[in-house]
């Protein structure tokens, strides 16, 4: 069973409501937005704003995500995690238009699926996905969330952060969840290759978000030369071993992403 296959309409919902609801979020306060409320046994006569009917369980996995707050009048809005979900998007909209041009000469180029995100947190956001039909991990695609520790891109710009960021954002529930057979388990066990992916200036991913997934991901940087997003190619552990993808694959992925930051403004080496 792939790894990452939705497990029911809520958590489609959210990860819909992930990319999309910020759109309006990070230009709208909160309060700007229809409220939404559990479907009762009887709707008021006269409501006095529009109320959209909602599964109770639909609405607590929302709220558990951080995508609603439940109201003490029981209604509830958008949450701080669309609002800033939305933010990473739209910030990243150039980037975006940018960008894929350059992302679908790579995947011309070798045929596997190629990928750009940023982090967000402890996750990783998909922006851009061009996808190879035979990848295992089908069920990933734009503004999907992923675990940044277990993925070559989240390690990547993991290792970017400052200490005070990682010290923050990356805890012992980053290391939750489903993961590939080579996962790191702690923060402590990943920082001694944090320290050499920023050194070498790529990461590779073997079989930590999935079995028989590998990739490897480069640097996405602004004008400033801060490392903005990151780029990989993921592939089949079977087609694909971690020699010749550092071998082969690496160099284009990083040619790839200087390219990209080049178009961003970047003028460094």
């Amino acid at each position: 069973m792939p790894p990452f296959r939705p497990v029911s309409a809520a958590t489609g919902l959210v990860a819909e409501l992930k990319i999309s609801a910020g759109r309006l979020g990070a230009h709208c306060p909160p309060w700007y937005f229809p409220r939404v409320k559990a479907a009762p046994g009887a709707r008021p006569a006269a409501p006095a704003r529009p109320a959209v009917p909602a599964k109770p369980a639909v609405l607590a996995r929302l709220t558990a995500e951080g995508c609603l707050d439940h109201l003490p009048s029981g209604e509830y809005r958008p949450g701080v995690r669309v609002l800033t979900l939305g933010t990473a998007a739209l910030r990243s909209l150039d980037l975006v238009e940018l960008a894929t041009p350059k992302l679908q000469e790579l995947a011309n180029a070798t045929r596997e699926t190629v990928n750009l995100a940023v982090l967000t947190g402890d996750q990783v956001l998909y922006l851009v996905r061009l996808r190879n039909s035979d990848l295992v991990t089908a069920n990933i695609r734009v503004g999907s969330l992923l675990p940044a520790v277990h993925t070559s891109i989240g390690k990547l710009l993991l290792a970017y952060a400052d200490d005070a960021d990682l010290e923050q954002n990356v805890t012992a529930d980053s290391f939750g969840g489903l993961s590939g057979p080579n996962a790191k388990r702690s923060l402590d066990e990943l920082r001694p290759e944090l320290a050499t992916i920023r050194a070498q200036g790529w990461a590779m991913q073997d079989e930590e978000l999935a079995y028989g997934l590998r990739s490897v991901a480069a640097p996405v940087r602004g004008e400033s030369g801060a490392v903005v997003a990151g780029a990989n190619l993921a592939v089949q552990s079977r087609d694909w071993p971690a020699a010749r993808i550092t071998r082969e694959l690496r160099p284009m992925v990083a040619e790839t992403c200087a390219e990209i930051s080049q178009l961003l403004g970047y003028r460094g080496r």
